[in-house]
């Protein structure tokens, strides 16, 4: 598989670009907010680094873990009082865990064939 057509690692970067983006006009507090914002944009950074580089496994678990955080944020920012704030973290952040752990197989075999160490880094 060539950078930049991973499709799993593509759903990750939309769903934390919306979830950025959608908490400049979702009602919640500024640390909930903030949380929002800051979790979805390592969503999409994790992602964008996973999909330009398909052969990290370690960031395909990154962008899961990142995805994990974001559904995780409506708790840590106590804003599940806000209930379009919290779905959209609980989908965007649901959306990531998928996508990272969808894409971990096609990059273990990408590492595997390109003659990569079986560890992940």
């Amino acid at each position: 598989m060539k950078k930049w057509t991973r499709w799993q690692d593509w759903v990750g970067v939309a769903a934390g670009l919306y979830a950025a983006i959608a908490s400049i006009w979702l009602n919640g507090t500024t640390t909930s907010m903030t949380l929002m914002m800051v979790f979805g944009l390592l969503m999409v950074v994790t992602a964008v680094w996973s999909v330009a580089m398909p052969r990290l496994v370690s960031m395909e678990w990154a962008l899961a873990i990142s995805g994990a955080l974001l559904f995780a944020s409506p708790w840590m920012g106590q804003f599940t009082s806000y209930a379009m704030s919290t779905w959209v973290s609980w989908i965007c952040g649901a959306v990531g865990i998928a996508a990272g752990l969808m894409a971990l197989a096609p990059a273990m075999e990408m590492r595997h064939a390109t003659g990569g160490s079986s560890t992940a880094h």
